[in-house]
């Protein structure tokens, strides 16, 4: 088995996420793992501490935007000159869009949103988030192309491999249409901690009742060195921007920690963060149906407790 990872990166550097794809392609006890960076990114040999032995560098203006049928034929491209018959990327707006196309390119199978590393006992068999995270489904794959898109938290980055990956330039084949979509603007989500990559997120619903109550979120945010987060009425209303909108027409995240201030928990708000690995509830009506999917709750005015738990944060140094 060979392995290619598409990389992702933003502002130079290599997303989390990417490097999460990374560990799960090594860990598959695959032979070399080559990997294909798009971006402009620093620094690229250091994936060689991940487990990469080869780092194939796209310069080219032209995939800045990251159009999808471009990235699609610059993976499949890459996939062919690594001999690579599995191609491994990390869940994004870019990969979920890219990823079926890579998999007519190279005729292979291709299985979404997975969450643990194949078992090959009896075939190649992946195990699946199903119907937004409510469920599993284990999936085997036929036939020798294979193509992955790993959930963001599937397995905990692993960087001791050890040593220096080599960087080559690359320039791959594209197909005569691949740049027939023109993008004429990007508005990037500008912060310190992007909510799509965010290890710790803090979020709040109508319970706050106001824009101006705003305040103690990001108190307690920056204390945890978090990202903001809202839910959907929330940025219906305007009082947050739509960037920070999580659940199943907003961002879907899944971070180690997911606080939820004063939000119901709606089932559409939760098919957005139930991948998180931990998730603690703050609100004072007993019976919303967060509760029951959270793992710690607090029942009790968010105005007394989140200030609170921000004050004991700031005592105890964290």
């Amino acid at each position: 088995m060979s392995v290619l990872v598409y990389i992702e990166a933003d502002n130079n550097a290599v997303k989390k996420s990417s490097l999460e794809a990374l560990t799960y392609a090594v860990k598959m006890n695959a032979g070399d793992v080559t990997a294909l960076v798009t971006d402009k990114a620093e620094n690229l040999e250091e994936l060689g501490k991940y487990g990469v032995k080869t780092v194939l560098q796209v310069s080219d203006d032209k995939l800045s935007t990251r159009p999808v049928s471009a990235i699609a034929s610059a993976i499949a491209s890459a996939a062919s000159k690594a001999g690579a018959n599995v191609v491994v990327m990390s869940r994004s707006s870019t990969v979920d869009a890219a990823a079926p196309r890579v998999g007519v390119k190279m005729k292979a199978t291709v299985a979404s949103n997975v969450v643990a590393l194949p078992q090959t006992d009896n075939g190649f068999v992946v195990r699946r988030g199903v119907f937004t995270g409510k469920a599993f489904a284990d999936t085997k794959l036929e036939g020798e192309n294979k193509v992955l898109t790993i959930a963001k938290n599937a397995l905990a980055i692993d960087d001791s491999v050890g040593g220096s990956a080599t960087v080559e330039a690359f320039s791959p084949e594209y197909g005569a249409k691949d740049f027939a979509v023109k993008v004429t603007d990007v508005k990037k989500q500008e912060g310190d901690i992007l909510l799509p990559e965010a290890d710790l997120v803090v979020s709040a619903g109508r319970g706050l009742k106001g824009p101006e109550n705003w305040g103690m979120i990001e108190n307690l945010a920056n204390e945890l060195h978090a990202a903001t987060a809202c839910s959907k009425p929330v940025s219906d209303m305007d009082w947050r921007p739509h960037h920070e909108h999580v659940g199943q027409t907003g961002i879907k995240v899944a971070p180690s920690l997911y606080i939820a201030v004063g939000i119901s928990g709606a089932i559409q708000h939760l098919a957005g963060v139930n991948s998180s690995k931990t998730i603690v509830v703050i609100n004072k009506d007993s019976e919303a149906p967060f509760f029951k999917s959270a793992d710690y709750g607090v029942v009790g005015d968010a105005f007394d407790v989140v200030p609170k738990l921000t004050e004991a944060l700031k005592k105890a140094g964290i």
